[in-house]
């Protein structure tokens, strides 16, 4: 069996190009002044072709007809041979070495952006005769007209990702008053604000003070909350995404002074060579810059040559030809010039027969990468999902992956090489230009092609492992995010076979009031039944949620004979089924250990499915993200980066939707911004010793709490009065407070009040209480109406008569803040805004695929989301998938059309069901709606 997987790389869109155009992709840039990064001319140039108009290779050739108008042609000039008389001799002896400078390699490496038709359709896509192969420097090369980028957004093809800060409400340039720069560490030849600006497609005045902030030590959710100002009212993901992108480029700039200073100890670096590294933007710039110089088992054909002499005879090849005599340059005793060989250019081709060998050893693994069995596709049009199994199958010796560059892909290079940039001055011999011509098809042979190949692969590989990451970061967000299911007794089940399944009844407040064990597939299902009945009714549980592993359709069975019986009455019982991925990891983990001591394993799974639904965010993040069952081809990505995400979102998560200090558990305080898990193990310690918090003020006791932890973490953290226990501690508290505030008045922070304040229960930040004071004595409330009619009624009338900038102004502070005071007198005491989200479904019969039928419509919840379409609970014991061709965008509420797949996890649906194969056990379903 042939498994070669070929991503078949073109070069062209259609008619677009002539001739002339192909000779000046391979041009390089001789303006050295400009300092422009490679993916800003990438950026540009590929604006430009999206809208530059047809041209043909001669103007008396007839152009071909099109819809779109002609653009006009300036006329044409001798750009060449004007160049060339202006080059001086330094100038041309720097072209000339053999580093080329960043503007020349844009010309190879860019070259992905054009690659767009098969092999098979090369004769179509090029119109007119091909240019001649003989030198000549007369040609001339039309300059191409020049428009701004095309923001367009295509939904089967996202665009690039590009912040569109300039259309947030009330977004204005604000700088930080500081004026020190905050990327004094990148010492290159560009502007880092500028680079990141055009790497992120972010303002530069946003990107200097998202910068600056993180050089402050801000956190993503403070600076997302409390500074939009400053940030133009970006998203926690975008300013992730310069954080990353900030991060890259310091680690270039750091990567090319090492590179500099390793060149420099070898007495190789030049003034040339240091300011061609210092404008690299990339890493992959590096290596390329660095690839001549880097030492290996050997030294290279060029360096080899060189140390033999040879470089004058190289350079008497293109400044003089008529005058050079090779049969002078040989040497007979010396090794590598003394015989006058004929170099043979053909490639060898034995790996792909070796690789192929070892799919004999692996008929299993075979099977699950048969749709990729001679694969081949467009680089273009390669899905990112695609891509991560053909990297999987390749690092399992499975797959042979090969990228098909076009044969005159390589001629053209070449031509231009020999007309243009490598042109003997003066007239040489056949035999002499054959030389050149072997040459400069070897250089492409084992380096040009090669890079490529890697080139593209890599990109490839990036863009999969971003789009991966980013899909695993919404269902993350929108797993923990769900809405809590608040007062209710919960039997958790974790249903099974050979051990029964394991029960335990949760209070409304996550406390466990009782556990056990029942087999409901044994054949004395009645006493399993009355065992249950003296469960349910001394602790009034009406709730039933079961894990969805091996036996969840049995146990579901148990329950729904039960309920359609009317077994529990007088108890309206009801179930749900979630997911139970990771909670077996979780029941044997360290925290589950320490939280649960003297439980069996297989008991703290039930509790941890049952708390899953009382309050999914605290749950959840117990566990590690990459095993609650989210995401797909998470091994296959970077794990660093992976996790970088994943704890960023999780941090957002809980922040957002606050924290009770008083009652949360050391594992989630150290999920808020701000603090760690030392400092989380601080403030328990703190509470242990001192009581519950009284007011926000006293987070600063707080050994190893300082000013600027305080600041990230105190709007995020909740005191509310009925956990506080105030009227039962105020009078233990009083001495060890003065006395704690006493110690901490000697090291200069002052004292901490025992008083409640009410904007302690709020997501008002404290830097602003004395604005929110202000505000309520401007419009005649008082910290007593939070959260009442009364108040919101006077607060929208004032804020409708008089506008919130004007407000805002009055208060001397800005319409963000003010927005936030707002929000924070008006909702209710204990907001939470997951209120808003989908809640997890509960029901009272059950569903069987045998059931279904094509055309059927019913309504489901996301359970899962992949990058080939969304994966949905009907119901009936097995998910069904949505593939991504039926996620249109007429179909999605408008604010969810420009995300990638527009679907995440616990969004209810209305689907239609397509096909149903029971054989495979798989159902395919169309999406109707989105259900708000």
């Amino acid at each position: 069996m042939l498994d070669e997987i070929k991503l078949v790389s073109c070069y062209r869109t259609g008619n677009q190009r002539d001739d002339s155009e192909e000779l000046e992709e391979w041009l390089p840039n001789i303006n050295e002044g400009k300092t422009k990064g490679r993916r800003q001319r990438g950026t540009v140039e590929m604006a430009e072709r999206k809208k530059v108009t047809k041209r043909v290779a001669k103007p008396k050739e007839p152009k071909p007809k099109e819809p779109k108008p002609k653009a006009e042609r300036k006329p044409r000039a001798a750009r060449v041979s004007k160049a060339k008389k202006a080059k001086t001799k330094t100038e041309q002896q720097t072209e000339d070495a053999v580093l080329p400078k960043p503007e020349s390699q844009q010309h190879v490496t860019v070259k992905e952006e054009r690659l767009s038709i098969n092999l098979s359709s090369h004769n179509a896509a090029v119109p007119g005769d091909v240019p001649h192969e003989c030198p000549s420097s007369s040609q001339h090369f039309p300059k191409v007209k020049k428009e701004e980028p095309d923001d367009s957004f295509t939904f089967d093809e996202p665009a690039q990702k590009k912040q569109r800060t300039t259309n947030a409400a009330q977004g204005r340039p604000i700088k930080l008053k500081s004026g020190n720069s905050c990327v004094e560490d990148i010492e290159m030849n560009w502007v880092p604000i500028q680079v990141l600006a055009e790497k992120t497609g972010v303002e530069q005045w946003v990107c200097a003070n998202i910068a600056k902030l993180f050089q402050e030590e801000n956190t993503v959710p403070f600076m997302v909350r409390y500074r939009k100002e400053l940030i133009n009212h970006m998203d926690a993901d975008a300013v992730r995404d310069v954080q990353l992108t900030l991060e890259e480029l310091r680690s270039v700039a750091k990567k090319s002074k090492s590179v500099s200073q390793t060149l420099k100890k070898e007495g190789v670096l030049t003034s040339e060579l240091e300011m061609a590294l210092k404008n690299c933007t990339t890493a992959g710039d590096i290596d390329h810059v660095y690839a001549p110089y880097k030492k290996g088992s050997k030294l290279s054909k060029a360096r080899r040559a060189k140390e033999l002499g040879l470089e004058p005879v190289a350079l008497a090849l293109l400044q003089a030809p008529q005058t050079l005599d090779l049969h002078s340059s040989i040497q007979p005793n010396t090794k590598g010039i003394s015989p006058l060989h004929t170099y043979n250019s053909q490639p060898v081709v034995t790996v792909l027969v070796h690789q192929r060998s070892l799919l004999i050893s692996k008929p299993k693994d075979i099977a699950k990468f048969s749709l990729y069995t001679d694969f081949t596709c467009d680089v273009q049009r390669i899905q990112h999902y695609q891509m991560l199994a053909i990297n999987r199958g390749e690092n399992l010796k499975i797959l042979t992956v090969k990228v098909n560059i076009p044969d005159w892909v390589k001629n053209d290079f070449c031509r231009w090489c020999i007309n243009v940039r490598w042109r003997p001055q003066g007239f040489a011999q056949p035999e002499l230009m054959t030389i050149l011509k072997n040459a400069i098809e070897d250089s492409y042979r084992r380096f040009i092609l090669p890079f490529l190949s890697r080139g593209y692969r890599t990109k490839l590989t990036t863009s999969a492992e971003k789009e991966s990451i980013a899909m695993f970061v919404r269902n993350l967000r929108q797993r923990l995010l769900m809405c809590p299911v608040r007062g209710r007794v919960i039997m958790g089940v974790d249903p099974g076979f050979h051990h029964g399944c394991k029960i335990a009844i949760l209070s409304p407040t996550s406390q466990i009031l009782h556990t056990d064990v029942a087999d409901v597939a044994c054949p004395a299902k009645h006493k399993e039944a009355e065992n249950l009945n003296l469960i349910f009714f001394p602790h009034s549980c009406q709730t039933i949620v079961i894990g969805n592993g091996k036996a969840c359709r049995e146990t579901e069975a148990f329950f729904t004979d039960l309920i359609k019986q009317r077994f529990f009455k007088p108890l309206d019982v009801s179930y749900c089924i979630t997911d139970e991925a990771g909670a077996s990891i979780y029941s044997v983990s360290p925290e589950a250990v320490k939280e649960m001591p003297d439980m069996d394993p297989n008991l703290r799974s039930a509790v941890s499915i049952g708390r899953r639904v009382q309050d999914p965010l605290a749950e959840l993040i117990k566990i590690d993200p990459k095993h609650i069952g989210i995401g797909t081809y998470q091994h296959d990505v970077s794990q660093s980066l992976l996790r970088a995400a994943l704890d960023g979102v999780v941090q957002e998560c809980v922040s957002f939707v606050g924290v009770d200090i008083n009652i949360c558990s050391e594992t989630l305080m150290r999920h808020i911004a701000g603090l760690n898990a030392g400092r989380a193990r601080s403030i328990m310690e703190w509470k242990e010793k001192n009581g519950p918090f009284l007011n926000r003020e006293q987070l600063k006791l707080v050994k190893g709490l300082g000013p600027k932890s305080f600041q990230q973490c105190a709007g995020f953290i909740r005191i509310n009065p009925e956990t506080t226990f105030y009227s039962q501690w105020n009078e233990g508290l009083k001495v060890p407070l003065k006395q704690t505030a006493e110690k901490k008045k000697v090291k200069g922070s002052g004292s901490a009040s025992n008083k409640f304040n009410p904007l302690d229960q709020t997501c008002i930040h404290p830097e602003s209480y004395s604005i929110a004071l202000r505000f309520l004595s401007q419009i005649g409330g008082s910290l007593d109406q939070m959260g009442s009619a009364v108040l919101r009624q006077s607060i929208e009338s004032s804020v409708k008569s008089r506008g919130l900038d004007v407000l805002a102004k009055s208060l001397d502070t800005t319409p963000e803040t003010l927005q936030l005071i707002v929000d924070g007198l008006t909702q209710p005491p204990g907001f939470d805004i997951r209120q808003d989200f989908e809640q997890a479904d509960f029901k009272r019969e059950i569903v069987s695929m045998n059931d279904l039928h094509d055309g059927m419509v019913l309504t489901g919840r996301v359970t899962n989301t992949a990058l080939f379409g969304a994966f949905v609970d009907i119901g009936v014991g097995r998910s069904g998938l949505i593939p991504k061709r039926f996620i249109t965008p007429d179909k999605l509420p408008v604010d969810q059309r420009r995300r990638s797949l527009a679907l995440g996890p616990g969004e209810r649906v209305e689907v239609r069901v397509m096909n149903v194969d029971l054989h495979r056990n798989r159902i395919t379903l169309d999406l109707i709606r989105v259900l708000r």
